[in-house]
């Protein structure tokens, strides 16, 4: 019987079958890659395994690979189609997210994965693609109508989230926590990409709700293709999870380009008018003269994808850590308190005006709790990019050209050479100056912001968090 429970696993099936028919060709390659390196003279990482470990340890993926880099902080994966290489070390990342960054990037194999959801969005493209849609949105991002409309739907949904927080309270009755952070964000994210109300959070718009689902169910099937070695041939057959990809895209693309299509012909009819607020993404884009469809459903989705679940699985994990210490829950609240000269007894309304940048910015030990919840539970655990040509790395160590590179922004929080002796414990007070003051580190040592939306986070995590405090 324990026999047999051990078989259904598909992950030891599958294990088991590309271990009899694809090990072989492993053992051959990798002789043929040492071969080539005692010719070339040329230093490579150490092996600490084959993808196949990862297969056998995907249950506890994240502490695996983790205990890999408490013992390597550079390290190889065996696989029979290309070498993968994680690493912590902060020269390593900054070499490759900026000193060469041109020779690495998304590349083919990841936008091949990705292009069905996000297209020819920021997140999966390259080159010249990449630099046109990076100008101009960091452009836009940076005006101050663009900043001012975001913070105000943040604020906005924030106090909603509340409102339904502190009844549930009030009522003594249970509530699933990141449910509604996952709608509460996507209220707001949808509103600030789109200029769109969804109501997800209320539950008041069925065609809201439809699109949300299938967004995050197809969010989920896409990442799913990474492990699903047989993805192609169900998409080809669109049978079993390609199949319901399919769908939810026919759902999702109906109801973005709807929405463009209404901006489009809005900013028309009140083009000598006017009329039309332009502060939303999408209207922004419009007004630079991005008018394509396409491109416009691309890079607007990216941007969803980025700051939807990244912001509410950040306040999950932050809120988890501050039931887990009620004396630092305590500290921030009396910090929130004093920030913004209010008490127990100020209203929603009344709260919800008292928070401006200048409170914002005494809220330092807020600031430096968040940052702390990153460190130690990343909204994505691991980053990847494809070499393309040649190179080596600050360490020394060679990479080929195809190699993925993935930095392991989950396992260096936990890294006691860049953290310390209790690198694994949370404590704030690791990010504050001896005045109490925040204090910034290396982006390449605290690489959480490099793969999540810093804008959305900014502008709104805190206004969150100070609203259920």
């Amino acid at each position: 019987m324990a026999s047999m429970m051990f078989l259904n696993n598909p992950f030891v099936v599958v294990t088991i079958v590309l271990t009899v028919f694809i090990v072989p060709y492993t053992i051959k390659m990798f002789r043929k890659r040492s071969s080539k390196m005692t010719t070339q003279k040329k230093r490579y990482h150490p092996i600490a395994g084959t993808i196949f470990d990862q297969l056998m340890n995907f249950s506890r993926l994240h502490h695996y690979m983790t205990d890999l880099a408490t013992k390597y902080k550079s390290y190889r994966l065996l696989s029979p189609f290309r070498n993968e290489l994680f690493t912590t070390e902060p020269a390593n990342i900054e070499y490759i997210l900026k000193t060469n960054f041109a020779n690495y990037g998304k590349g083919l194999y990841n936008y091949t994965l990705l292009k069905d959801l996000l297209g020819d969005g920021i997140f999966t493209v390259d080159g010249e693609k990449w630099r046109h849609q990076r100008k101009i949105a960091s452009y836009e991002f940076s005006t101050k109508v663009l900043r001012d409309f975001s913070s105000s739907v943040f604020r906005k949904n924030a106090a909603n989230l509340a409102q339904i927080i502190s009844q549930a309270a009030t009522s003594n009755y249970m509530i699933d926590i990141q449910d509604l952070l996952l709608k509460s964000t996507m209220d707001s994210i949808f509103e600030v990409g789109f200029g769109v109300k969804l109501e997800t959070l209320s539950g008041s718009k069925e065609e809201g709700a439809s699109f949300t689902k299938a967004f995050d169910d197809c969010s989920a099937l896409t990442l799913w293709r990474y492990v699903d070695i047989s993805w192609k041939i169900k998409k080809f057959f669109n049978i079993g999870s390609e199949a319901v990809i399919r769908k939810n895209l026919a759902i999702i693309d109906n109801f973005v380009y709807k929405i463009i299509h209404t901006k489009t012909k809005q900013r028309s009819e009140s083009r000598d008018k006017a009329l039309e607020k332009k502060e939303d993404i999408l209207s922004r884009f419009l007004e630079v003269d991005e008018s394509d469809p396409k491109f416009l459903r691309d890079i607007t989705l990216s941007f969803l994808l980025a700051g939807k679940d990244t912001t509410a699985v950040a306040l999950s994990w932050f809120l988890y850590m501050l039931c887990k210490h009620p004396h630092i829950q305590e500290k921030i609240a009396q910090e929130v308190r004093e920030a913004t000269n209010t008490n127990d007894n100020t209203s929603f309304e009344d709260f919800i005006v008292s928070i401006d940048d200048k409170a914002l910015d005494k809220m330092q030990y807020l600031h430096a709790s968040l940052s702390e919840t990153l460190r130690l539970y990343p909204s994505v655990a691991v980053d990847s990019k494809i070499c393309f040509s040649d190179d080596t790395l600050p360490d020394g160590f060679s990479v080929n050209k195809g190699d993925i590179i993935s930095y392991q922004i989950y396992a260096m929080g936990r890294m006691k050479f860049l953290w310390g002796d209790n690198a694994e414990e949370f404590r704030p007070e690791r990010w504050l100056d001896d005045d109490g003051v925040f204090q910034h580190e290396s982006p390449f040592k605290f690489t959480a912001f490099q793969v999540t939306l810093l804008l959305y986070f900014v502008m709104g995590v805190e206004a969150i968090i100070v609203d259920i405090l």
